[in-house]
């Protein structure tokens, strides 16, 4: 049985959540996520600074036309009135739900005192929980990792600070800032996050499959998961593991021709929303993702890399997979 997922006044479609992942869910990846299963899909992570918002990159960050309700932005920061700012900024422009990143491992992000860093500072964390809750009428909610490393696991600490504060819900990542993305995520931590606070929680990290996803929820007693870097190249993962969570048995996997439809679909989105040159250079990775059990050799991949507009990039992906089909291996 499918636990309730609740986020403030939201309740959710069902309690799996695409993960925020800074240049992986933007708009088009976002709604197919949804389409595909997805519960709910928080936006790629926004720089607190407003004085930054002129840029493209900022301004498609934000734009969430044509999403469905709620709408999740996560902000990024380590100034507590900024972070305030950009909470009540992005409330203004449509986010329903406010997210604030302390999860976040990457070197640029840490060195700024932001991220996953912030786990070393409580007291900061207090203050940033406190000025962004109190900034807006949204829910506000968390995502951390399990603290900044192995010595300093503080996440039960910061929950109930979070929890204090008028936090709505948690997202946990089982690993340290130190671990990065490498080695397993943990889980016992998230579990004893879970069993102290009375808000949600959501369990994060190497959610793989359904098997997995059906083995975290009971180990960690979550309300719901959120999927990362599962779902690159694999959007239809959410409905995959609904169905196992739902029947016990496996839902077949999409066939050749849906893969193909997905992404000539994902192609075209993505060449819409940034316009034919930065999408093109966009639309690069995730057809690398999309085609990792495809194309072993990658020579596909070499191939559609090279190529620079939007009609070039849709053909060679129906040619592609035509002799796919036919059973041809490809040759540039």
């Amino acid at each position: 049985m499918l636990p309730t997922a609740k986020i403030g006044p939201y309740t959710l479609p069902n309690p799996l959540i695409v993960a925020p992942m800074a240049g992986v869910t933007d708009r088009p990846f976002r709604l197919l996520c949804r389409k595909l299963g997805a519960g709910l899909a928080v936006s790629e992570m926004v720089i607190a600074d407003s004085k930054l918002w002129h840029t493209r990159k900022s301004r498609t960050r934000m734009n969430h036309t044509g999403e469905p309700e709620p709408r999740s932005v996560q902000i990024a920061g380590g100034d507590p009135d900024m972070l305030a700012n950009a909470a009540r900024l992005n409330a203004e422009y449509g986010a329903q739900i406010i997210d604030i990143n302390m999860g976040c491992p990457a070197k640029k992000v840490c060195n700024k005192a932001a991220g996953s860093a912030l786990m070393r500072d409580e007291q900061l964390v207090r203050e940033i929980l406190d000025a962004v809750v109190r900034a807006v009428d949204t829910p506000v909610t968390l995502k951390m990792r399990t603290g900044w490393d192995a010595d300093s696991r503080n996440a039960v600490t910061i929950a109930r600070m979070a929890e204090d504060a008028g936090i709505q819900a948690l997202a946990v990542h089982g690993r340290t800032r130190a671990d990065k993305y490498t080695g397993e995520a943990e889980y016992d931590t998230i579990a004893r996050v879970k069993a102290s606070v009375d808000i949600p929680v959501f369990a994060n990290g190497d959610i793989t499959s359904p098997r997995k996803a059906q083995q975290v929820l009971q180990h960690t007693g979550a309300d719901g998961l959120l999927i990362g870097r599962a779902a690159q190249g694999s959007p239809w993962i959410f409905r995959e593991i609904l169905h196992f969570l739902e029947t016990g048995e496996y839902r077949q996997a999409p066939s050749l021709s849906e893969v193909e439809q997905t992404l000539s679909k994902h192609l075209d989105a993505l060449h819409s929303f940034y316009g034919e040159r930065m999408g093109v250079r966009i639309a690069r990775k995730h057809v690398g993702w999309y085609l990792q059990s495809h194309d072993p050799d990658k020579q596909f991949r070499r191939y559609f890399n090279a190529l620079d507009n939007a009609l070039e990039q849709r053909d060679s992906i129906q040619q592609y997979f035509s002799g796919l089909r036919n059973g041809e291996v490809f040759a540039a």
